[in-house]
Order: C-alpha cells, then structure tokens, then sequence
C-alpha cells in the first residue's frame, strides 16, 4: 500500500462504521415499525377488517403502479394528492363536523372559537390515543367508523368509474377503473386508512405519532417535533464544519505534481488496438441514446397529463396508455440507459487496464450481456404494462408485472434477472482486469477500481430483500439502499474512478494524484452516503434516533460538493492541455455540466429536501422533482453522456463529431433542463411549500389547489424546457447513429 496505506485504511473505516450504523438501525425500523393490526373493530367487538385485508389492499394499490399514482407517506408521483395526507384531512374534517353536531347541533364551522377548541381537542385525543390493544386489535368509536366509511367511499369511487368523479380523474391523471374489481378498491382504502393511522397515532413512549408527526396538518395540530427543528440546526452546524474541514485540507494537504506533468504528443489510448470487446460496444452506445429518448418522450407525455388529464391534445391517450405507465417507463428507462452507460464505460476500460487485451470469450460476454438488456427492458416494460392493465393475474403482478415502488417498478423476476446481468458483468470485468495485478508497478488505482466494479455488482441485490406484503417502512428501507446507496454513492465512485484511470492514462494527472483520488472518493462521498440513507426515512414509521442520523450525516454528503467548481475548471484545463484534446472536447464539456449540476442538483436542491424540519413541509412537492431531475439527469445522465461520446470516440476514430450538431445538443439540453426546474417545476415546489407550511400538505397536493390558472400556466411551461431537451437529444441520438452505422472507409 504504501504511502496510500492511510487511504486505505480511511476507506475501511468509513465502510466499517457506515454499514455498522446502517445495519445496526436497520433492526430498529424492522423492529420500530409501526404495527398493522391484526383487526380493527368496533367498540361492541364487531370485526370492521383485518389484517390480511390490508395487506390485500396495498397488492391491489401495488397493481394500479402504486407510488405512480399519487403518493403514499410523501413517496411517489406528484400529479394526484398524497393519499395518506388526503385521507387524513377529509377524515379528520368529517369526525369534527360529526362531533360538533353530536355536542351543540351544528357542523364545526359555524361553532365560536371556544367551542371549536373543545372539539378539537376531542377528535385530537381520540386520534393520538387510537392504540393497539394487547390482543393486536384497535378500537374504533361509531363516529370514527362513520367518518372513515365516508371517506373510504370516496377513494373507492376515484378509483372506479363513477362519472361524478370523472374530472377529478382528468385533475388527478387517472383512467377511469383505476382499480377494476370493487373488492380491490374497498381492501386498498383499507390500507390507505392503516397509513393515516399510524400518521395520526402516538408512538408508544413518545409525545409524537408513528410518522413523527408528519403530514402537517392544522386540525390535528401536527407540527415538527421537537427532534426534527434541533437535528435541522445541527445537521447545518455539522454542514458548515464539513466545508471548513474540506477546504482547510485541500488547501493545505493537495500537492501540485499534477501540474508539472507535460502531457504527450500522442493520445496514448488511441495508439492502443482496440479489442473484439471494445469494437462490439457500438450497439450499447445506440440503444443507451435511444433510451434516453424514449425516456424524455415519456417525460413530455408525463408534462401534457398534468394539464390535460386523461387526454393527449384531444386524443384519449390515458385510457390505454395511463399516466402510471408513461411515468414508470419515464423512470425505468432512465435508470436503464444510464446504468448500460455505466455498464459500457467499465467494459471499455478494462481491456486498457489489461493492457490492450481481452480474456477469452469476452466478446461473448459483452454480445450476451447486451441482448440480456434488451430482454430485460422489453421484458420489464411489457410487464408494467400489462401489470397496470390488469391483464396480469393478481397473484402474479408483483412477480411479473409491477411493484408499485418507484425506481424499481418493474416486476420481481425482472428484478432477479436484472441483477443477474449486472453480476454478470461484474464477472466480465474481474477476469478482464485481474490480469493486471501480474503486472509490474504500483496497484493501488487498479485495487481502487476493482472495488468500485464490485461495489457496482453486488450493490443492486438488497432491492430483493423485501416482498410483496413487506411493511412499508422496511421496503422504504431497502428500496432506498438501491436508489441512494448503490446509485447515488457506489456509481459516484465508480464513475470518479473510472475518471481518474482515464486521465492517468492519457497522460493528464499524475498517478499520485489519480490513485489518491479514487481512493479517498470512496471514503468522501460514502462517510455521509452510506448513513445518510436514512434521510428518506424520516417520516415512514421510523424513530427520532434515526431521523437524527438521517440529518447528521445527509449534511456530509453535500460538503465534497464545494470543490465542484475546481474540478470543473480542471476539466476544463485539461482540454486545453494539448492538441489532441480537441477530439474529446464533447465528453470533457459533459463531464464540466456534471460538475455544476452536481453541486446545484444534489447540492443546493438536495440539502433544501435534506433537513427534516424542512422535509416535514415540503415532502412529495415539486421541489423533490426538482432535486431528482437536476440531480439524476444533471449529474449521472451528463456523466453517462460523457462516458458514451468518450467511448464513440475511441472505437470509430475515423468518425468525425459534427461540432455544430454537438454544441446544439450539449446546450439544449443544459438550457432544457434549467428552463424546466426555472419556470415550471420551482415556481410550483415554491407555491405549494407556502401552502403546505400555512395551512397543511394536503392543500399543497389537493384538486382545487392544483388547478389554479397560475399553476395550470406553470405546468404549461414546463413544455418549453422539455421541448428544448428532446431537440437537444435527437441532436446527440443522431450523432450516435452515425458514429454506429457510418460504414468504414
């Protein structure tokens, strides 16, 4: 190891003590969850349901897309209401106007302030105390079960065909017969009534409920606990010693040897013979690109259904292709090409690594590898399809059709299959790599690497770990383990990794400087990645311990950003370094964009959602939109694009980028992306934030709310951003399609 034992040992330390935490608080959301009664009932022991209809309503919730239609707990799509907060306010609303009428005869508005209060404080006490008894039952008073039946009829007709309900539908972007079979639709409003339950009940041994409070809503007096307001101020404290740390280190500890490198006359990676593997990657770069179209074509359908509802300019799109499919392939596809861009970068690299050789068989691999995607993404897509349009037996959806959970709709089996590929290729490149250690010279950066493929590999598994009647505390735990620990953490130091060989490779960073790079990426970006999971949690049934580690180490995972701009103005540098840079120009500018997306994407829009003071408000608004578009597509979809333009541009050299065709692409798609979050998706997060924090979340996501001609007209302009991207990107697409299928001369 060396003079990076210290490196080194930082890494291990960082994992050691993450993944302890991780783990040991994972016991306590599994132990911590809030209960699912095993009945509710009346207070004559009348059996109202039980639990095994609950845990039938949230497979029949599951089978309409689940989170893609509206939100459950704050997680999900933003175009209906949160249903958890919805039902809660129109319950609560209606056991006030019940109560009001049974103590003075009129409904609760008309009653004096005094008179207000003392009902008030009835259905608060009511709700809070609504525990499980010790034989797993709950109690229900006839008011609470007259309230919950009213509202319950509500949910049951949105989601049927009720005609008096069909432009709440069209508002909400709802086919009609969301949910086809009445049975279906009575068990899930019985899980969406479990999910106000233990939003409105008292945690046993604390002064908050099982969501630590969450939805704000003002007839229960649900505000912030507390916890939340102080971990908020520390988690800032904690961000601001984190950036003092960092630039003081930088400062101090960063040597210049870089700096005194003379880069070659050559490319060193162009005088390399390109391998049968690395010749066959022409069809990835093809289909990555094509994705990323579909997914920004589902994007516009997604904008067009927030304003015209079932309809696409008239035409009764909905029907037969829901708002619930074009947002699961939005996200499905997304996370596709990006993860093949990945992919496909790794599978390039590693024959340099190997100096310029392929193991055997390792073009079958690659060519295996690439037609198990396409089945895999056919495959999916067809079963989330049919999945949500019921053709799907009800017992198969969850295996074969969808799960209900965002980012990972697609089906079980299509999960399995999935991680199969990704070991696969995790295989592909260990034998590919491996070699290298036979090699004279230093290891540590080809050990750096090694780490960062398997950490890719093994990493999507713990998105298996749960099923389909899993609470959802514990499915948030482990869905969340793959969207923000193996995408927003192991790819980030997959990706810097990778960086760092390249540029080490051409001769444009010292090996120093690279090798100390990877390496401390894994311990910088995972010593608040790997904890800071936990910030997703904080209102899913969790305790105040870890909403505290949620905000104490999320606060971390911004604090690397602050160097962004150095390293932008590096890339930059680089490119201007020698002649020969020109010919990677594009991939450079990508990997600029990268820098500057990172930090106001994941940095400035990501700590807006981070605090749990903050989060209470705003959770499941379209400011989370706004972090999850800058962040996604501004950093890992710039950083997939860079890593497709590096790669076309070393297997088919004779093939010249069109620079006009280029710059088109590269700024649409900047300026798309920016005039979306600027004039849409912000100004619509801000407004309802106002909402949310004056008088309660489910004002800020309700239908008379949404359908304001101010906020109609914002989403409106979201057209102008996503109509500047898709240019941008069939400027890129057909870049790429000439780079693939111009015949060599």
């Amino acid at each position: 190891m060396g003079e990076y034992k210290k490196y080194w040992i930082a890494v291990v330390a960082v994992l050691i003590i993450g993944f302890s935490i991780l783990g040991y608080l994972g016991t306590d959301v599994y132990h911590q969850a809030p209960p699912v009664p095993t009945a509710y009932v009346s207070q004559d022991g009348q059996v109202l349901f039980t639990k095994d209809d609950i845990l039938h309503g949230q497979s029949a919730w599951q089978s309409t897309g689940g989170q893609s239609v509206g939100t459950v707990l704050g997680h999900g799509a933003y175009q209906a209401p949160d249903w958890t907060a919805d039902w809660l306010h129109k319950e609560v609303s209606v056991m006030l106007d019940i109560k009001s009428q049974e103590a003075f005869g009129v409904l609760y508005e008309q009653l004096g302030d005094v008179q207000k209060a003392a009902v008030k404080e009835a259905v608060k006490a009511e709700y809070f105390n609504s525990a499980v008894r010790e034989d797993g039952t709950v109690v229900l008073s006839p008011e609470r079960i007259t309230a919950m039946n009213l509202t319950g009829q509500y949910f049951i007709e949105l989601y049927g065909d009720n005609p008096k309900l069909s432009e709440t539908r069209d508002h909400f972007a709802m086919k009609d017969n969301t949910l086809p079979e009445l049975k279906d639709r009575i068990d899930m409003a019985r899980f969406f009534f479990w999910t106000t339950w233990m939003a409105s009940t008292q945690r046993p041994g604390t002064d908050a409920t099982y969501t630590n409070n969450w939805p704000h809503e003002p007839l229960l007096d649900h505000n912030p606990t507390p916890e939340s307001v102080a971990w908020s101020v520390v988690s800032v404290i904690i961000l601001l010693c984190g950036i003092g740390i960092v630039v003081w280190m930088w400062a101090f500890g960063r040597k210049q040897d870089e700096h005194e490198l003379t880069p070659p006359a050559e490319d060193p990676i162009s005088k390399l013979h390109l391998t049968p593997s690395q010749r066959s990657l022409g069809k990835y770069l093809f289909t990555i690109l094509a994705l990323f179209l579909l997914q920004l074509g589902m994007g516009g359908i997604i904008a067009h259904y927030t304003v015209e509802g079932q309809a696409f300019y008239g035409i009764p799109l909905a029907q037969y292709f829901p708002y619930s499919i074009a947002r699961t392939w939005h996200i499905q596809a997304s996370l596709f090409w990006i993860a093949m861009a990945f992919l496909s970068a790794g599978l390039f690299l590693a024959p340099i690594i190997n100096g310029g050789k392929d193991p055997k068989f390792q073009k079958l691999g690659v060519d295996i590898l690439f037609w198990a995607l396409v089945v895999l993404v056919v495959g999916s897509f067809t079963g989330t399809y049919l999945g949500v349009a019921h053709e799907i037996p009800a017992s198969l959806n969850f295996y074969l059709g969808h799960q209900g959970y965002e980012f990972i709709e697609l089906g079980r089996v299509w999960q399995w299959i999935e991680y199969i590929g990704i070991l696969f290729w995790l295989v592909l490149m260990v034998r590919s790599i491996i070699g290298a250690f036979k090699n004279k010279g230093d290891k540590n950066l080809i050990a750096a690497f090694i780490f960062s493929v398997v950490m890719v590999g093994i990493f999507y598994g713990p998105g298996l770990f749960y099923g389909e009647h899993s609470h959802l505390a514990i499915m948030e735990y482990w869905r969340w383990w793959v969207i923000h620990l193996w995408v927003e953490g192991f790819f980030e130091v997959f990706s810097t990794t990778l960086m760092a060989f390249i540029f080490v490779t051409l001769g444009l960073v010292s090996y120093r400087a690279g090798t100390i790079a990877a390496i401390s990426s894994g311990a910088i970006y995972l010593i608040g990645g790997i904890p800071g999971t936990f910030h997703h949690l904080y209102f899913t049934g969790v305790t105040s311990t870890i909403v505290a580690t949620g905000a104490s180490f999320s606060a971390l995972e911004v604090v690397p950003l602050v160097l962004l701009g150095y390293e932008a103005f590096e890339n930059y540098t680089r490119l201007h370094s020698a002649p020969w840079m020109h010919r990677l120009k594009w991939p450079v500018y990508c990997f600029i964009a990268v820098s500057f997306w990172n930090l106001v994407g994941a940095g400035i829009f990501g700590f807006l959602i981070n605090m749990p003071v903050s989060l209470f408000y705003i959770q499941g608004l379209n400011t989370t939109a706004v972090h999850a578009h800058t962040a996604l597509f501004g950093v890992y979809g710039f950083l997939s694009l860079g890593f497709v333009f590096l790669i076309a541009r070393y297997i088919r050299p004779e093939v010249e980028f069109n620079d006009k065709l280029m710059k088109f692409g590269f700024w649409a798609l900047n300026w798309g992306l920016a005039l979306m979050v600027l004039i849409s998706l912000l100004p619509i997060g801000l407004i309802q934030s106002w909402a949310s924090v004056t008088q309660g979340l489910w004002l800020a996501r309700s239908e008379d709310f949404m359908q304001q001609p101010l906020l109609q007209n914002l989403r409106w302009l979201r057209m102008v951003g996503d109509t500047i991207m898709i240019l941008g990107a069939l400027a890129f697409f057909w870049q790429i399609v000439k780079v693939t299928f111009t015949k060599k001369q």
